[in-house]
């Protein structure tokens, strides 16, 4: 019998093992990296955050074509869009990683046992990392950083909004790695944005350890209906401002101000605001003002709609709605249990916060949401991994496994268990 033969490949076809190359690729390199010093690779942070500095001009033309092309909301652009002061925070940011304590080898605990064994739970590297995120240029060099100084390889797929740039940071982080003699094979890009990438990446099991997904809700949702691999991620920052009875009511109008609209785009931006009926008449026409003078716009439930009649009525979905853009849901609730309700029905176990001078309000609340940050007198945009101390993040997981909130260098280790011993045998 005649044995079929398969069609030509397109001449415009992404090879159908690239993945899979990268990745055999990726746990050869991730095992000279685990093994560097940590000497070696904060100096290849250094190297390439200067590198990055030397190849501003051509990332900022190669980021001008990423925006030009692009054709979504004005949130988005922002979050695409590179300037000089960005460049150079990417660049500060690679030093602030190399800057702080190594988690590779770090003991975790220890302890003897009766019969004489030494045992130690030591921080290790969980091996290759998958990130795949959308338009954000500098997740890729965050990303990158937090990996190399974690001892992780990384493979990053972008999205195809910001191709051009993520090319010219991945070439800085090669830099990088070249300059101290690591394998470039540490920071690894696919050659375009197909998305039959993704669907490599995804079923990878074996060759990635885990996937890091940073992006929008469809984006997140495929990655852990389809992933093969362990996935650390978080589905939206639906996040949430609570201004309680016993607010500084001119605290609480610089936090609500800077939570909703500081970034309106980022995962830590307020969604929805909550206002305790005690003080709604006092405070609600203050916040809407300062809100509405710098374009926002609103969905109001009734009681919020009682004290200003003019807001627009808000929907169930409505509070449902990661808006990632200058709206908000505004809604009045009966003290901190009906807030905490309310969060628990519509939040994300993102980020939530409180404003009070109530600390046993604020106790309450903290221990009353199961989000993974909560915070109280402080702006939800606060939630970041450079704010937090871990010189920039990898992405926010609100799973209930491994990590939580900001994912920064010790959320990038796993561990193994070392037994020391001085002969001893199982009887």
């Amino acid at each position: 019998m005649d044995q079929a033969v398969a069609p030509p490949a397109r001449a415009d076809a992404p090879q159908p093992d690239v993945i899979r190359v990268m990745a055999l690729a990726s746990r050869v390199a991730a095992r000279v990296l685990a093994r560097s010093t940590t000497e070696t690779r904060n100096t290849a942070l250094t190297a390439a955050a200067a590198a990055l500095r030397a190849a501003q001009p051509e990332l900022l033309a190669a980021n001008a074509r990423d925006v030009a092309a692009f054709s979504g909301a004005a949130a988005f652009r922002d979050r695409l869009t590179l300037n000089p002061e960005r460049v150079e925070a990417m660049a500060q940011g690679l030093e602030q990683i190399a800057a702080l304590p190594d988690p590779v080898g770090h003991v975790m605990a220890e302890w003897d046992r009766p019969n004489g064994l030494r045992i130690r739970r030591v921080a290790t590297p969980v091996g290759v990392i998958g990130m795949i995120y959308e338009s954000r240029p500098n997740v890729g060099a965050d990303a990158a950083a937090l990996c190399i100084k974690s001892g992780n390889a990384v493979i990053l797929r972008g999205g195809s909004d910001s191709l051009n740039s993520a090319r010219v940071i991945h070439a800085a982080m090669q830099a990088g790695l070249k300059a101290v003699g690591l394998p470039v094979e540490c920071v690894q890009i696919p050659p375009d944005a197909d998305r039959a990438h993704v669907a490599s990446m995804l079923g990878a099991a074996g060759l990635i350890d885990l996937i890091i997904p940073r992006g929008g809700k469809s984006l997140v949702e495929r990655v852990c209906a389809e992933a093969r691999v362990p996935v650390l991620a978080h589905a939206e920052g639906l996040c949430h401002t609570y201004v309680h009875a016993a607010a500084d009511l001119e605290m609480a109008r610089r936090i609500v101000l800077n939570a909703k609209l500081r970034r309106p785009g980022i995962c830590g931006a307020t969604e929805t605001l909550l206002v305790d009926q005690a003080i709604a008449p006092k405070i609600l026409p203050g916040l809407i003002e300062d809100l509405a003078t710098r374009g926002c716009t609103f969905r109001a439930d009734e009681r919020a709609r009682e004290t200003i009649p003019d807001l627009p009525a808000a929907t169930d979905a409505d509070f449902a709605t990661e808006w990632l853009d200058a709206v908000l849901s505004v809604g009045v609730v009966d003290g901190v249990e009906d807030a905490l309700a309310h969060i628990a029905r519509y939040g994300s176990a993102h980020t939530e916060a409180i404003v009070t001078e109530d600390a046993q309000a604020a106790a309450t609340f903290l221990n009353g949401t199961d989000s993974a940050v909560v915070m109280w007198n402080a702006s939800t945009q606060f939630c970041d991994g450079g704010e937090f101390g871990f010189g920039a993040e990898i992405g926010i997981a609100t799973g209930r496994f491994h990590a939580r909130g900001p994912v920064g260098l010790e959320q990038l280790t796993t561990f193994r268990y070392e037994v020391i011993g001085t002969g001893q045998v199982r009887p």
